[in-house]
């Protein structure tokens, strides 16, 4: 499901330093032999950053230049955590720390507080929901299961932006939150909850940041051990980075800049935690040395469907959106995105079965297959059409595949056949190691074929099955490999978090779906009221409901499904509407008051700034080309996804045979024109789309309109003027003063 699922599952350790940089392209390099100063990396999706910043530290350990044991690399969840460690180790550079940001504040907490504090470090609460029931209850405040979690969801969201009780009402007025119930009441029972806490010695999971970043503010003498220990951080998802979380890596750091960040502002999708892009799109502010290095070629989806990614992003608006990737894929091309509406949920879950059944059928495999949806309720429908269609399924957000009991007793079996060697009768008839795994594990329910149906006896084979087909790739990298390795293999990886695929179409929510990817993605639910979630009421909730869907269309590497129902149940009455992210994006759609961000020259090319199907740039401009086929470079021939290559018709670095003094000549003229109308200058035309006029030169209208960034409105009002310029009449300074006012 990530991008090591197509290489070498097992392969050979560089045998040097330069070796590590082999294959990576030049941005990722530059990453990599970046190891001195501050070092901030934008990284699009599909973009290989995991790989960059993996092959970074490994380069450095194998080089010399950082002791391994002084680099902590730190990211947001177990399962990344996981894929690092599993990563360096197949790179040589072991002994590196690849943890979450909790878990290594954890470690530091319990090693440090019997010195800083005095006796055991108190129980940590894994669950606080409960407390929080409790908490309500003793201030006489009665919540559902609903209001609960929402309520524990505003205590957690209070703590990582450092808030105490009393100031929490306060801050929900700042911050403009939406608050699920009165802030007064949640406040009581914030303060409550903490009272609580502190009864029976007991702390949650953001007490670990909060009491780690107290220690080492307060102990100088534990904050130089840290120091001394931890000399070189890396940071992913660096726009997850919560304040309290971003004042833990402070401390770590104190006075040195031996930092590297990887994160990209419009995969933030989080904010609801607490978590901000702001600590990656200011770095350079507080860093103003630092190498700032942009991985923008996509090597994981299609130029289909890295236009539609690009396409949902330029109607984007925000702080975000002003500092978008423009992501170009390095891919042959694919199926264009298909575009399904269904009368009712159960017809788009059997349609969407359906449509998995025949992808399977023609050689996509169950594991390379996900159904992405808003929420976790959305999948019961889709677990009982894939389960009635046969087709095998594994819901995300499970526990982790180590820990899972049928595991465990396979990891025990395989372990005491391994010790019994030859004397165990159930190897006798085995041949070769995946034969002898097989045998070992059919005493654990695995069988050559599935069961029927879905469930736990399912889910317990799968398990199994993944086990099964571990030892095959095993055998495959290493011949002659004994079930003493396979054992010894499956320790490192537990170790690591580094889990095999379990082969079965995957149902997750769009959060959970974040750094994954498949070969086959089906977006579902796409309507009005889920997408855009009908509580996102804000022009930011709204834009980070966009950027959820843009995470949810990058997870494809070909196919690309996306669907919607009119109504919620057979008979309904179907008033519902798909998304208005689509619009403009797919057939038959219109963009409706969108534009880009405010940035105008930050990046973002656009078009007339007045809407997206007022001029030939934008959504609708990208609709009509889509339908003619991809765009080409016209000097190369290499298939365009960039906006701004679009409109030049050529690849940025391809050969220019651009007019230089027709194109000041048109820049002056826009001067004027904007000074008229009273708007910035790239309302009346972006420089690309004077770059590609000054290359193709157009004699008539005919020529003039079909230059993307010129579409009829534009034609009228400024057509003449161009026309003009091109053909060498001078332009005096009231000339075409009429059609700019018009």
């Amino acid at each position: 499901m990530t991008a090591a699922t197509h290489s070498t599952l097992f392969p050979q350790v560089p045998e040097s330093p330069d070796a590590v940089l082999e294959g990576l392209d030049p941005e990722q390099r530059e990453v990599a032999t970046a190891l001195s100063g501050p070092v901030c990396v934008l990284a699009g999706a599909g973009t290989g950053k995991t790989r960059a910043i993996t092959h970074r530290i490994a380069y450095g350990v194998r080089a010399g230049i950082l002791q391994p044991t002084t680099v902590l690399a730190v990211t947001f969840t177990n399962r990344a955590a996981g894929e690092m460690r599993g990563r360096l180790r197949q790179l040589g550079a072991t002994g590196v720390q690849a943890r979450t940001f909790h878990s290594a504040a954890l470690r530091q907490l319990q090693y440090f507080w019997p010195k800083a504090v005095g006796g055991e470090l108190p129980r940590l609460v894994e669950r606080k929901v409960q407390l929080v029931a409790e908490a309500a209850a003793r201030c006489g405040i009665k919540l559902d299961r609903n209001e609960l979690r929402d309520a524990t969801s505003e205590i957690e969201w209070a703590k990582v932006t450092q808030t105490v009780p009393g100031d929490y009402p306060a801050a929900v007025a700042k911050t403009q939150r939406d608050a699920p119930r009165d802030p007064a009441e949640l406040s009581q029972i914030y303060a409550m909850y903490e009272q609580l806490k502190r009864d029976r010695s007991v702390i949650d999971f953001e007490d670990v940041l909060l009491l780690t970043v107290g220690i080492l503010q307060d102990r100088h003498d534990i904050a130089d051990h840290v120091r001394s220990q931890y000399q070189h951080f890396v940071v992913d998802e660096y726009q997850d980075v919560s304040p309290l979380q971003q004042r833990l890596l402070d401390l770590w750091l104190g006075d040195r800049d031996t930092l590297c960040v990887v994160g990209d502002a419009s995969q933030t999708i989080y904010s609801f935690t607490g978590a901000t892009p702001d600590h990656l799109l200011n770095f350079r502010t507080r860093h103003p040395n630092a190498t700032m290095v942009k991985l923008v070629r996509d090597y994981r989806s299609t130029p289909q469907v890295v236009h539609l990614a690009n396409g949902l992003l330029s109607q984007a608006r925000g702080k975000a959106a002003e500092h978008r990737l423009e992501l170009v894929s390095q891919r042959d091309k694919g199926p264009a995105p298909a575009y399904t509406e269904y009368t009712d949920e159960p017809a788009e879950a059997e349609g969407t079965a359906r449509r998995i059944r025949e992808l399977i059928a023609a050689g996509v495999p169950a594991g390379e297959i996900a159904v992405l949806y808003r929420v976790n309720s959305q999948s019961e429908v889709y677990e009982q059409a894939l389960a009635d269609a046969g087709v095998p399924y594994q819901l995300r957000g499970a526990e982790r595949f180590f820990e899972r009991a049928e595991v465990r007793e396979a990891g025990m079996a395989l372990r005491g056949a391994a010790r019994a060697g030859g004397n165990d009768s159930l190897l006798d008839q085995a041949e070769g190691l995946p034969s002898e795994v097989r045998a070992v594990l059919s005493t654990k329910g695995w069988t050559s074929r599935p069961p029927a149906g879905s469930g736990a006896v399912r889910d317990r084979w799968e398990s199994l099955a993944a086990l099964v087909r571990l030892a095959e790739d095993f055998e495959r990298a290493k011949p002659g490999a004994t079930l003493s390795d396979l054992v010894a293999e499956l320790d490192e990886r537990a170790a690591a978090q580094h889990a095999p695929t379990v082969q079965g179409v995957t149902l997750a929510s769009l959060h959970s779906a974040k750094g994954l990817e498949w070969d086959a993605v089906f977006l579902v639910g796409l309507t009005e009221g889920m997408m855009p979630i009908t509580y996102a009421k804000t022009d930011e909730q709204v834009e980070e409901e966009r950027r959820l869907l843009y995470v949810g269309v990058t997870r494809a590497r070909l196919h690309l499904t996306l669907s919607w129902a009119l109504s919620r149940s057979p008979g309904g009455r179907g008033g519902r509407r798909a998304t208005r992210f689509l619009n403009g994006l797919r057939p038959g759609s219109v963009a409706l008051g969108t534009r880009g961000g405010t940035g105008g020259g930050g990046g973002i090319d656009r078009g007339s700034g007045t809407g997206a199907g007022a001029g030939g740039s934008g959504p609708d401009a990208a609709v009509r080309r889509k339908r003619g086929g991809p765009v080409r470079c016209r000097v190369c021939g290499r298939t365009l996804t960039e906006a701004g290559e679009m409109k030049l018709m050529r690849c940025e670095d391809c050969p220019s045979d651009m007019d230089e003094a027709l194109y000041e000549r048109l820049r002056d003229w826009r001067a004027g024109q904007a000074k008229v109308i009273g708007q910035p200058a790239f309302c009346v035309f972006t420089d690309k789309t004077l770059m590609a006029i000054a290359e193709a030169v157009p004699a008539t209208e005919g020529e003039l309109v079909t230059i993307a960034g010129v579409g009829n409105r534009k034609l009228t009002s400024f057509g003449a003027d161009v026309l003009a310029i091109c053909a060498g009449e001078a332009m005096g300074e009231e000339a075409g003063e009429g059609e700019g006012e018009a």
